[in-house]
């Protein structure tokens, strides 16, 4: 976890009680070339490096069909990050914003998002490319873009019926 004093200027941090309402269930981890949070790009990029899902053997049968699709949504445990936060400066600009108004992996639940481009699947290991997380980050799940199988949004009435 990050340095609890290591604060920039209008930052803000709160006290938090130990959490103990929810439980995740990694399915994995992911392999990246970054090492260390200087070296992990602000935001992934479709044309960055491969990256490997390892999934636990246990969740391969959920990964059927899964190469039909080119772009998939990574969910992943930003294990390294502080969780206090309410208010932070960004680096690249110093303006102070609230948590929720950034992508910042600062947050109180740091669960990470990335869209990716879908290379391979061998396995239980998914190549993908657009990653922005430290090597052996816990993966929590990955889904399809698009499914067919998503249910459409309800109509809206119109003004005349």
């Amino acid at each position: 976890m990050a340095d609890t004093d290591d604060m920039r200027a209008g930052e803000k941090r709160v006290d938090l009680a130990p959490p103990a309402d929810a439980v995740l269930r990694f399915i994995g981890h992911i392999e990246t070339p970054f090492t260390s949070r200087d070296l992990c790009p602000r935001q992934g990029r479709i044309d960055g490096p491969e990256c490997v899902l390892h999934l636990a053997p246990e969740w391969v049968p959920a990964l059927r069909g899964i190469e039909a699709y080119e772009m998939v949504e990574v969910l992943y445990w930003l294990h390294e990050s502080r969780r206090d936060l309410v208010l932070q400066s960004p680096k690249s600009d110093g303006e102070t914003r609230g948590t929720f108004a950034l992508r910042s992996p600062v947050r109180p639940n740091p669960i990470g998002t990335a869209h990716v481009r879908l290379i391979r699947v061998d396995g239980p290991r998914v190549t993908v490319r657009g990653l922005d997380c430290l090597n052996a980050t816990p993966l929590i799940d990955l889904k399809p873009d698009r499914c067919a199988y998503s249910p459409a949004a309800p109509e809206k009435p119109t003004a005349t019926g």
